[in-house]
């Protein structure tokens, strides 16, 4: 008996290396990232978003801070089709990956080269038990305060608050819309109690 996989479902278990396939523009390395995250079971009617939210976070390569997943963004593939690779390389997640929250500019630590970042939440959908760098990186849930605190990137902590922020705009223009429903419910009663 023969088996048919979806690629979409094929998980290659080595991760892309080499800078041959790199971009760079303006002699600066082109790389995108993800913040991944994810609702609490159970938490979704806080009047602070960062309390109904848990974000993924990894370990370096080197072992000195946590992080989230970027890397290199290649020729052959959009920001958001990057974006995507690196995370699930880097931390063995998938999901969807929204609109970009910025560019940032910034230098290596350990290299004297400038860097173009760029930065997109991923809902998480999948996390996967085995991944490309699962024996090279740690990953950890923890609270939007944590991940600021251990984040070793000041650029990525403004990459969270943008985030942080997107989601709270959204939440509120929901339980707006829900208001005004209700609003044009009630409009619509006390119409029907005066004929």
């Amino acid at each position: 008996m023969v088996a048919l996989v979806s690629q979409e479902n094929v998980v290659t278990l080595v991760s892309r290396t080499g800078r041959e396939l790199q971009r760079y523009r303006k002699g600066r390395r082109q790389v995108v990232g993800c913040i991944p995250y994810r609702y609490k079971i159970g938490e979704k009617n806080s009047l602070d978003v960062s309390d109904e939210l848990e974000v993924l976070v990894i370990s370096s390569q080197k072992g000195k801070g946590m992080l989230f997943p970027k890397g290199g963004w290649e020729l052959d593939e959009s920001q958001k089709e990057a974006a995507l690779r690196e995370t699930m390389e880097e931390a063995g997640v998938r999901g969807i990956v929204e609109g970009k929250l910025g560019k940032w500019s910034f230098k290596s630590k350990t290299y004297d080269t400038l860097y173009d970042g760029y930065m997109f939440p991923l809902l998480v959908q999948e996390e996967l038990e085995f991944w490309p760098e699962q024996n090279l990186r740690q990953r950890r849930w923890m609270s939007i305060s944590e991940a600021r605190d251990v984040c070793q990137h000041w650029w990525m902590k403004e990459a969270l608050d943008r985030l942080v922020n997107r989601l709270l705009r959204q939440k509120l223009g929901s339980e707006k819309q829900v208001l005004r429903s209700l609003n044009c419910i009630g409009d619509a009663k006390s119409d029907l109690l005066k004929v």
